[in-house]
């Protein structure tokens, strides 16, 4: 099963931009990432269209974390990348004409919704500031 990274990238980016005044081209990013260029680009403009950064043009352009990490959770970067969905579980069937199949599918999608719901209400609570009090935490260990 293919795994949605876009999320926990762009916390790391984030993170990263949080740190330093200074601006950071899409290819510095990508080469982070192990990306390209045009792909940073596609998923920062999300970020870019919520008001967390901003992007320059020209001799030292490059992209800005504009909001400061107390003021950004986890929810707003997942919003931004245009809530993809959590779970890869689907439905072979969605208007069966199977009682059973209908039974499944009803059960399956309720506990899907619960979980979502939850998933995003931590997603909401945890703001980039409390990932970087854990950063810190680390890099004092180290």
């Amino acid at each position: 099963m293919n795994q949605d990274t876009r999320l926990s990238r762009l916390l790391h980016v984030l993170l990263h931009m949080a740190q330093t005044d200074a601006p950071m081209t899409s290819q510095q990013i990508a080469e982070m990432l192990g990306s390209n260029a045009v792909v940073v680009r596609r998923i920062m403009a999300g970020l870019r269209d919520g008001g967390y950064v901003e992007a320059g043009r020209g001799h030292g352009g490059g992209w800005r974390i504009i909001r400061r990490t107390d003021e950004i959770t986890v929810l707003d970067v997942y919003r931004s990348l245009g809530s993809p969905d959590l779970f890869a579980f689907g439905f072979s069937n969605p208007s069966p004409s199977c009682l059973v199949e209908q039974s499944v599918n009803a059960m399956i999608a309720d506990r899907i919704e619960a979980a979502t719901a939850a998933i995003l209400e931590e997603f909401g609570a945890l703001h980039l500031s409390q990932i970087e009090t854990e950063v810190r935490e680390r890099v004092t260990k180290t």
